[in-house]
């Protein structure tokens, strides 16, 4: 190199009117993408997804693209219970204790039922669906056609419906051969505002009736439906579960020591009956639940048999030897271990098997069955990571039986476009038996035979 001049040339700064300067006026909400906004907002809790949807518009639309396939859980609705003695003792606590709320997580909102204490002492839970609770008044003479208190925690709205009227069945010679024996959610016209279709259920005669009341902008309607034609009620409706389940759609009662379920359809609201698999029900008597299968949400039936958690599916299958009145076991798991777990629980025998079974599925279809005992508490499973959890409250009582889950009504009114969450909203999942002799007023000896025919 000449004169030992290195010809490495030197990095020369560009002047600064060279630069690609960002916009100016560039909100700090406009520098994302959509898409990475929606990946960001599909990992938020929902009360920190609604925060965001407020900020500003273009976040708003990403927030529609980002909600939940399922509702948002926040906890569970139940009457807490006390402990019943160990067997074979039968003392049970009978005392009726006001309506509670469990959050699901620490961070979950602590939601209420804002009832007076006249209020909480005189009405029962009936129903928890779409983000809306059901209360009816308890020690009501089962002929007498109820008013219904309707409530939703999470906006404090409630709306208490008037009784039917007499001019809603003209002609009604069945008003001294009544039996009311539930009341449910049938429908939500609008996810935050207490706009919806209810529907009370009678047996009158031996038929059973529905009632369906509507809601508007406070203004209450009742009509009858016909008695059905198709199911007749040979049974004193005494057995049946004064408390429904919803799944796949449709709505199901339970009936003490019988092999079958009733079944409304919510569509057309027919009756009908549906028998359950033969062999749970196999010269025993056996407490199975109806429900839906966590995953898909397919109606299933849980049942405990000799240790072994059984989930039946209803479908159809590729051979006809397969099914079983429909149905058809998908899923089998010993919980042997898992009971062993229990404190003070019998290790073997009749003692043991009577002692543990299933109560419900949760319908808020996180994975957890509920498992009762007799006189050794009331525990959660899981199915996926089988965790066996005590549903025990501070004071001592236990969760008392049913158990609901309360799904928040999602997205609130005035925070996404009318058709955008109606659209959401409707696409989201729709969201024990007593001891043998021991029906829903208690006290009846000897349970009929229910059993029906073998399709």
């Amino acid at each position: 190199m000449a004169g030992g001049k290195s010809r490495i040339r030197k990095a020369k700064t560009l002047a600064s009117s060279a630069l690609h300067a960002p916009p100016a006026d560039a909100a700090p909400a406009e520098v994302l993408p959509e898409y990475t906004l929606i990946f960001i907002f599909r990992r938020l809790t929902p009360a920190e997804l609604l925060r965001a949807a407020l900020a500003c518009h273009r976040w708003r639309r990403a927030a529609v693209r980002a909600l939940p396939l399922a509702l948002p859980v926040l906890g569970y609705f139940f009457h807490p219970a006390g402990v019943p003695g160990k067997p074979p003792l039968s003392s049970i606590d009978k005392t009726f204790y006001p309506a509670v709320f469990a959050p699901l997580e620490a961070s979950s909102p602590r939601l209420s039922l804002a009832l007076s204490a006249g209020e909480m002492n005189s009405f029962k839970l009936s129903d928890v669906h779409l983000g809306l609770v059901i209360l009816l008044p308890r020690n009501l003479p089962e002929a007498i056609l109820p008013r219904v208190l309707v409530i939703d925690p999470a906006s404090r709205r409630r709306a208490l419906l008037p009784s039917p009227p007499r001019g809603a069945l003209p002609n009604d010679r069945w008003r001294c051969d009544r039996q009311v024996f539930g009341v449910s959610v049938l429908s939500r016209a609008h996810p935050s505002r207490l706009s919806f279709d209810a529907v009370l259920f009678t047996v009158d005669g031996d038929r059973p009736r529905a009632w369906v009341a509507s809601v508007r902008d406070g203004d209450c309607t009742w009509r009858a439906v016909p008695r059905s034609e198709d199911v007749q009620v040979k049974f004193d409706p005494w057995w049946f579960e004064n408390r429904c389940v919803h799944a796949a759609g449709n709505i199901y009662w339970h009936i003490c020591n019988s092999n079958r379920v009733l079944k409304l359809d919510s569509l057309t609201l027919d009756f009908s009956f549906i028998p359950v698999p033969a062999a749970i029900m196999d010269d025993r008597i056996t407490s199975y639940r109806i429900g839906e299968t966590p995953e898909d949400g397919r109606l299933c039936i849980v049942v405990m048999v000799d240790e072994e958690l059984q989930i039946w599916v209803r479908g159809e299958a590729r051979q006809s030897r397969q099914r079983d009145r429909g149905w058809l076991l998908e899923t089998r798991m010993c919980v042997r271990k898992v009971l062993d777990t229990v404190p003070g629980l019998p290790s073997v025998g009749t003692k043991r098997h009577i002692s543990t079974w299933f109560t419900d599925m949760d319908y808020a279809r996180t994975g957890k069955v509920f498992v009762g005992t007799w006189g050794y508490g009331r525990y959660s499973f899981h199915m996926e990571t089988g965790k066996l959890e005590r549903l025990k409250m501070k004071d001592g009582k236990e969760w008392g039986h049913p158990i609901w889950g309360y799904t928040l009504a999602w997205p609130p009114a005035g925070i996404f476009p009318e058709e955008e969450h109606t659209q959401n909203f409707k696409s989201g999942v729709e969201l024990p038996m007593p001891a043998l002799g021991e029906g829903r007023r208690g006290g009846r000896p000897g349970p009929p035979d229910l059993r029906g025919p073998s399709p």
